[in-house]
């Protein structure tokens, strides 16, 4: 997503989908039966599965909670433009629909951090130890990548309504298109194999257990999203435009600003350049 992490969408009419992607054919929704599964969907195949939760929204069929699971997406979103590439069935490949009031529009950066410290607080249980959190929102393994996020709005004048908060994680693929250099799964760092939809039962309650936490605690929030940043205080080289910065990396703002040596940042003005 170009310029930051969330996308907005304001004060904007969506007609009735029919004969779309972003909804499936019937059948394809399995509903289930215990308190997660009936705030679960599951799909076999979907555009984005964030498109998928946006649709149910604009249609009035979510509410806070909602968990859509896709098998297999085939335009994946990721930040700054980019797509998420995952092999069918290996993955989690989730979005979560929650309803952020009270909290304020200001508070955008800190809830993509909050997706982010639930995904660590739950692979942190699991995994090894060398896990953080790359700016703005990539959880990492040392220097390669294992999860992102994308976190997507529906506001109404000052009103936010909804969070979309999109989840891509490498479960089990255990390889990758030449391309993407620097990603790894979990099943690459511990061996074991994990299956999407209890992987997504212990993580949606991660996930919503720090956003109640942000809205009571959003300093303590910002603290751990610092305490977990990834290369913090070592020297990080960033990419702005055409030009490389080397710099000392210090720390992040709760706007999602980030705090360098060199200087301060804003969303989407610099990216980092990893094992450049």
């Amino acid at each position: 997503m170009k310029g930051g992490d969330y996308c907005n969408h304001s004060n904007i009419k969506f007609a009735k989908v029919k004969n779309s992607n972003l909804l499936p054919d019937p059948g394809m929704e399995k509903p289930n039966g215990t308190t997660f599964d009936n705030q679960l969907i599951e799909l076999d195949s979907v555009d984005s599965t964030n498109n998928y939760a946006m649709a149910r929204i604009h249609e009035g069929l979510a509410s806070d909670g909602l968990v859509c699971l896709a098998r297999h997406q085939w335009a994946g979103k990721g930040q700054r433009g980019k797509t998420w590439q995952s092999e069918p069935g290996q993955n989690l490949i989730m979005s979560l629909v929650i309803e952020p009031a009270p909290l304020v529009l200001s508070r955008q950066f800190l809830f993509s951090a909050a997706v982010a410290l639930g995904i660590m607080d739950l692979i942190l249980t699991i995994g090894p130890d060398h896990w953080s959190i790359k700016w703005p929102n990539d959880i990492y393994w040392d220097d390669r990548k294992t999860a992102g996020i994308l976190v997507e709005n529906v506001i109404r004048g000052n009103s936010w309504l909804y969070a979309v908060a999109g989840v891509g994680m490498n479960l089990n693929q255990e390889s990758f298109p030449a391309e993407i250099r620097n990603a790894i799964s979990l099943k690459q760092i511990t061996g074991k194999h994990y299956d999407p939809v209890l992987f997504a039962r212990e993580l949606v309650p991660a996930i919503q257990n720090r956003i109640s936490e942000l809205r009571d605690q959003p300093d303590q929030i910002l603290k751990d999203f610092n305490e977990n940043l990834y290369r913090r205080n070592q020297t990080v080289l960033l990419k702005k435009g055409n030009d490389f910065i080397e710099t000392l990396l210090k720390g992040v703002n709760g706007d999602g600003s980030l705090q360098t040596e060199y200087g301060e940042f804003a969303l989407g003005e610099v990216e980092f350049t990893v094992g450049r």
